[in-house]
């Protein structure tokens, strides 16, 4: 690119009004909680708007619909499992399941009549920038028919089936709302292809899981992450013989939000509670609903100090996690020896398990810490020389978290995000990316939490998009974009925060380096911090030729002036007034 600034051409007034928002396009990419929560505001706030949510799945929910194991549950209280501005009071039970999770994400979209601007089964696969026209140009795969059996759910070998297609869109805002729990992977086990039974991976379940199919079967099940943790207490009870090839150490919480648990529940025994009709009738009221929801955020968000090394809630939490598991697994202590983490409590995530160290104590499951060696056609060999006969082998083994995405997307200098993003990923406030204009993202690189309300930080991530793209629309304004300084601010700040050793999907599945997955706060620091952007830590570029800043105040005038019907008195109306209130207390 030529150093030399380009010369300004003289000065013109607009022919619009200060207030007449020009046309935006928006592509956000993910139709899950990210994905839905954007079509919401996005549509509720900006005008003039013409918006499309490509989704590469044939349902709405993201990884809610992807995902459908057995014993597939969220470890995050239900009423906490939503987003700020809904409240849904039927939830079944303290902890959901994925499939009633994914109904009320569809009951959100209806809801909020999101179905037209949602296309299902159009994968982006590639987007670049046009530095020249300050717009993204993006090319959509999706398929020339779609038959029944992929409507209703869609597997790798349905895909792999599939006769494709391309479209291209181009638009001035990117919304990149796939989650980091998108992409599932193959564990790299020789001879796993060689199996002469059946392979399944739990992020891609096609098989039967009841107990007249599974009750003379016997099941691998690989991984000791949250679904493989699900996917053993579900299995376990149905099948012959369980095995469960645990490679690492982890953690497994008394339970998330116990004290919320207990109040509702009024049995401190119990790992779930199942609302009454009495429970859905009660909070049915606004405010005894407000005021059961406050209590469970604000029983996550006081765990968040347990997220910090050596601080004494993380030593009272790990040593009621140890005396929780050595409990449970009193029948076979051996096991306790293997699996109970020497690292802090939130080095990996943290899965509440329930009945998973209870599963592994029964008669019909084995525990193996040995690493795998090699899989036969007849089952698995470890290391030590072991060797289990197996019919069904599942691989809980995870997904792609090092956030390089399977879409070709490239900014300035025709530079890929996936180049930007190595060694790893670099970000500003985890929503912006020096050398990519326009886009913005939600749930990437650094936007997780290790205690708290996800959801918290991913609504507090689509209103700085929503702002960002105000202020586009508003400024008339050609390219928004991170400086390169903040971003290198924000990787200092990040570096200082987080440090043990342990194998975690925070750091890509990596046992030392940088941790990539966790927002360097709590929860409610993200939220302050992303209310009020700092407009100073961007570069811009704008649509007039003459780069006039204020080329935006346009001809002088308001719609308002020039419409002789229109209301020019409408700063006097009740919703624009700011009433002060009578005494003056201290925001909280």
């Amino acid at each position: 690119m030529n150093n030399q600034a380009k010369p300004r051409l003289p000065f013109k007034l607009g022919n619009f009004s200060v207030d007449d928002p020009r046309p935006i396009k928006v592509a956000v990419i993910g139709a899950g909680h990210s994905g839905i929560v954007a079509g919401i505001r996005f549509r509720q706030r900006v005008q003039n708007l013409d918006l499309t949510i490509y989704d590469s799945l044939a349902g709405i929910g993201g990884t809610w619909y992807a995902n459908r194991y057995p014993g597939l549950q969220c470890d995050i209280p239900s009423h906490a499992y939503q987003p700020t501005f809904e409240s849904n009071t039927e939830w079944s039970a303290f902890y959901a399941t994925g499939s009633e999770i994914q109904r009320n994400l569809e009951s959100i979209v209806d809801k909020y009549q999101l179905r037209p601007f949602i296309k299902l089964q159009h994968r982006l696969t590639a987007a670049r920038y046009s530095e020249e026209s300050g717009k993204w140009e993006l090319t959509i795969k999706h398929p020339r028919k779609v038959s029944e059996t992929v409507k209703s759910h869609e597997n790798q070998k349905s895909r792999e089936n599939q006769e494709w297609e391309e479209l291209h869109d181009t638009v001035d805002i990117l919304f990149i709302a796939v989650g980091p729990l998108s992409r599932w992977t193959w564990p790299d086990i020789p001879g796993l292809e060689s199996f002469s039974g059946t392979v399944v991976h739990s992020a891609d379940w096609n098989i039967a899981d009841d107990k007249e199919t599974l009750g003379d079967k016997r099941v691998g099940v690989i991984g000791v992450g949250s679904s493989a943790i699900q996917i053993v207490a579900a299995l376990q009870p149905k099948v012959k013989h369980l095995v469960n090839y645990v490679r690492g150490k982890t953690w497994i919480a008394a339970i998330f939000n116990k004290p919320s648990l207990d109040r509702v529940s009024g049995d401190s025994s119990v790992n779930n509670y199942t609302f009454t009709d009495k429970d859905k009738e009660a909070f049915k009221d606004p405010k005894i609903y407000n005021e059961f929801r406050r209590e469970i955020e604000q029983d996550m968000n006081h765990a968040h100090p347990a997220t910090l090394l050596g601080s004494p809630l993380e030593k009272m939490a790990r040593a009621e996690f140890t005396e929780s598991m050595r409990q449970k697994l009193a029948k076979r202590p051996w096991i306790a020896d293997h699996l109970i983490p020497d690292f802090g409590v939130c080095c990996r995530r943290l899965t509440p398990g329930p009945g998973y160290l209870e599963a592994l104590c029964e008669d019909n499951v084995t525990f193996v810490p040995s690493i795998i060696k090699g899989v036969t056609s007849k089952g698995i060999e470890t290391v030590d020389g072991q060797f289990q006969e197996l019919d069904i082998i599942i691989c809980a083994t995870g997904f792609e978290t090092s956030y390089r995405l399977d879409m070709d997307i490239k900014g300035r200098k025709g530079v890929s995000l996936n180049e930007h993003h190595t060694p790893h990923p670099r970000t500003y406030l985890s929503i912006a990316v020096d050398g990519f204009p326009n886009m913005f993202q939600a749930l990437g690189p650094n936007a997780g939490v290790g205690a708290g309300n996800l959801l918290l930080i991913m609504e507090r991530q689509v209103d700085y998009a929503v702002a960002a793209t105000l202020k586009i629309q508003r400024e008339s304004i050609k390219s928004i974009e991170a400086k390169q300084e903040a971003v290198e601010d924000f990787e200092k700040y990040i570096d200082t925060v987080f440090g043990t050793k342990c194998r975690s999907w925070y750091k890509a599945g990596k046992e030392e380096g940088r941790v990539v997955a966790l927002w360097p706060g709590s929860p409610m620091h993200a939220a302050r911090t992303l209310a009020h952007p700092r407009w100073e830590d961007f570069n811009y570029e704008y649509l007039d030729s003459s780069q006039n800043r204020l080329h935006w105040l346009g001809d002088g005038n308001t719609v308002a002036d020039k419409d002789p019907e229109a209301d020019k008195g409408w700063y006097l109306r009740p919703e624009y007034i700011d009433y002060p209130p009578g005494i003056f207390r201290p925001l909280l």
